[in-house]
């Protein structure tokens, strides 16, 4: 039992630190020098951290992708590209209600595939399309439920910086985890889809009437944003296909995010420069998070943690499924709480290890395992920003729409899409090639 306390003190000291809202890189690094300290580890162990910090953050090619992607949608977020392509769609909503979901649904992937910043696609969606939703007759509810689900996209669909992290933690290659994702992601557009048409129905309109308006006006949204569909299908298709690394293609999308500002005339130095320094800033935050997760990861092995987490998946038996279920279950509850990042950094390589020696008998082993592994957890995680009451989504709603919306409401309003996360991780669990079937 003595065994257990270092690891145990240590992994609640970090979660109290966090939650009592300290900067989580210091808590993670301020734990590990704590209990490198108070552990009886060499003094050597020391080295071994600098080491992997140089490997893992300084010298990783991989995370330049990062501040690339993140100046791209800050580009088009910030130059208003974004908001026009979200405008003209607006112009499209017109006709039946499901259409106007559906269109709302649409501009929320784009904006997912484009910027992949949930913050910029939330406030754009609540700002622009909520009122409209409304004034069509759809609850509140529902309409914020939409709006903070499609907002969420943004960390799933490719390219995505969670999946580069992911690819990063589970050493998987990130081109195979943007193709694993594909398929979810169209499955989870598919699952919001049909659950907004059925709340849309005896909203007006004959059926008739419906599908024309539902077509007509996703083919005027697709012409309205065609230039940042060129500029997704670019830098999305030339990784997929190998044409690209990852770091190259985030190179190709921040300049041609830049050419898309010019075609919109919408380009500005100050934009450009201020997008700049909110890269820097952004990128100086999740480096410093891997930093410190480096350190806690390594010191956390080094007092057993890794020994206690297997121990207490071992309390669950033996088989493959149940194990898997606890690991997305403690992901899921955790996700209440913490941040994607977080849990991705230090859960992740604490997890993966366990799952790569799993036999699931579904005939995945090695990369492919780890790749679905990897799209299982992107899944789970993308719900963490729907549940209350840390879910980023809600806060960013919260603000955009102010007095307009209650709390309550938003809360009701993300359940249902909530379950169909839940619906989705159980398809994509006993249908793997909805993640193989792309790579």
């Amino acid at each position: 039992m003595s065994e257990l306390v270092l690891p145990l003190s240590m992994a609640l000291l970090t979660l109290g630190g966090i939650l009592a809202g300290y900067r989580v890189a210091m808590v993670l690094a301020g734990t590990a020098a704590i209990y490198i300290l108070i552990s009886d580890l060499p003094v050597a162990f020391f080295n071994l951290i600098v080491s992997r910090i140089y490997a893992n953050a300084l010298s990783n090619w991989l995370l330049v992708a990062v501040p690339m992607f993140i100046f791209m949608g800050l580009i088009l977020e910030k130059s208003g590209v974004a908001e026009r392509s979200l405008r003209g769609a607006q112009r499209a909503l017109g006709g039946s209600a499901a259409g106007m979901g559906i269109s709302v649904l649409l501009i929320g992937v784009l904006l997912a595939a484009s910027s992949g910043v949930v913050g910029a696609s939330v406030v754009l969606l609540a700002l622009l399309a909520w009122p409209r939703m409304v004034e069509a007759g759809y609850g509140k509810p529902v309409a914020s439920g939409l709006v903070c689900a499609s907002g969420t996209l943004a960390i799933l669909i490719p390219p995505s910086i969670m999946l580069i992290v992911l690819g990063d933690q589970l050493q998987t290659p990130v081109p195979d985890m943007f193709a694993g994702a594909i398929g979810p992601g169209l499955l989870l557009v598919a699952l919001y889809a049909v659950y907004v048409v059925w709340q849309a129905r005896g909203l007006g309109g004959s059926e008739q009437e419906k599908a024309r308006s539902l077509l007509a006006g996703i083919a005027r949204t697709l012409v309205d944003v065609a230039p940042l569909v060129i500029l997704v299908v670019s830098v999305l298709g030339s990784i997929v296909a190998g044409l690209a690394t990852p770091t190259e293609a985030s190179g190709l999308g921040a300049l041609g995010a830049i050419l898309v500002t010019v075609l919109y005339r919408r380009f500005d130095p100050s934009v450009i420069f201020a997008a700049a320094r909110d890269t820097v800033v952004a990128t100086s935050m999740v480096i410093l998070v891997i930093v410190g997760a480096t350190c806690f990861s390594a010191v956390f092995k080094g007092v057993g943690g890794d020994d206690m987490i297997q121990n207490a998946l071992g309390v669950f038996g033996t088989d493959p499924w149940v194990i898997l279920g606890v690991v997305m279950a403690a992901i899921f509850v955790l996700g209440f709480v913490l941040d994607w990042l977080e849990i991705t950094l230090i859960l992740v390589p604490i997890f993966a290890p366990v799952v790569a020696a799993l036999d699931f008998g579904n005939g995945l082993q090695g990369q492919a395992l780890m790749v679905w592994f990897g799209v299982l957890v992107a899944v789970n995680l993308q719900t963490s920003f729907l549940t209350p009451p840390f879910g980023f989504a809600l806060f960013y709603l919260r603000g955009a729409a102010g007095d307009r919306v209650a709390t309550a409401e938003i809360y009701r309003g993300v359940v249902p899409f909530i379950a169909l996360q839940i619906v989705a991780l159980g398809l994509i669990m006993g249908f793997p090639w909805l993640v193989t079937g792309f790579v």
